[in-house]
């Protein structure tokens, strides 16, 4: 694999019918591949969690996947609100997530956590008022 094999999707924000396509579709795309069962068990968790971060929090955004001969890089790139305190969203259990989402059994504060747990590398970016990107690595070791 010279070049990396790319995916792109779009999330759409607050579209809870479907919220998790575009993880299922890496998956199947990952499996197609021929990677490892565990590596595409973490890729997919991870970019679940992301992906419901888009829905819920952000009205969507752009999901990208490279896979390269050693690592899947997934970068997800919204223009949402921005998280304003990462040290506080990164703790298990904090959410922002309203009433109405929980609800649905959404938003128990385990998204950004689950997405560093199951990467090797997790970098986040973000501003107040224009967006977020996070991007993960996950080693094929």
């Amino acid at each position: 694999m010279s070049e990396p094999v790319k995916f792109k999707y779009d999330v759409q924000g607050g579209n809870f019918a479907s919220a998790g396509q575009a993880s299922v579709q890496v998956k199947k795309n990952l499996r197609q591949i021929g990677l490892s069962p565990e590596i595409i068990r973490r890729i997919s968790i991870a970019m679940y969690e992301g992906e419901i971060n888009m829905v819920i929090h952000a009205g969507g955004g752009i999901a990208e996947v490279q896979v390269f001969e050693d690592k899947v890089i997934i970068v997800l790139d919204d223009r949402g609100p921005g998280i304003p305190n990462i040290e506080l969203a990164m703790k298990e259990g904090f959410s922002t997530a309203p009433d109405n989402i929980r609800s649905l059994g959404f938003g128990a504060g385990m998204g950004l956590p689950n997405m560093k747990r199951y990467t090797d590398d997790m970098k986040i970016e973000t501003e107040l008022g224009k967006g977020t990107r996070i991007t993960m690595q996950v080693n094929f070791e």
